[in-house]
């Protein structure tokens, strides 16, 4: 596969749209399995409702394991705007993830700076290049913890 184009992701919501949907299509198609540039990365599959427009939207992610809690980064590639799945979540923390062939209702809590910042390394360290994107931008990069709805 060929190297992601993550500038033209970032500034074309069509090309995005397009590259998540393969994902998805590949994630559901292999039992939460994908290869290419996420060959062995844990990925879920966030379904959020859309902050403004009430939709529902999907977002294929990569999530991390930090002290027993999952993560999601809202790296955006370093982009200087968060995704559109962290306007969603901060609107409705209510959401739907796959993971595997599992799939549950989560409650996304963001970390409040001193948390985030006391993450932030443990992220680094098992993914490097989330340094590489939060030197590229002057945001904080938000942390999300999915907790399982009970």
């Amino acid at each position: 596969m060929a190297e992601i184009d993550k500038a033209r992701l970032v500034s074309d919501t069509k090309a995005l749209d397009d590259f998540n949907r393969n994902v998805v299509e590949e994630f559901r198609a292999n039992g939460g399995k994908v290869g290419g540039p996420f060959e062995g990365g844990a990925l879920l599959l966030l379904h959020t409702t859309g902050a403004k427009s009430g939709q529902p939207r999907l977002s294929p992610l990569a999530y991390l394991e930090i002290d027993g809690k999952m993560m999601i980064i809202g790296s955006y590639a370093g982009a200087p705007k968060d995704p559109a799945w962290v306007h969603n979540l901060r609107a409705n923390p209510s959401a739907r993830i796959e993971v595997g062939t599992d799939a549950f209702d989560v409650t996304a809590r963001e970390l409040p700076d001193d948390e985030r910042d006391a993450t932030y390394p443990k992220v680094i360290e098992q993914a490097p290049v989330f340094a590489e994107y939060q030197a590229n931008t002057t945001r904080s990069i938000p942390l999300f913890e999915l907790v399982r709805a009970s």
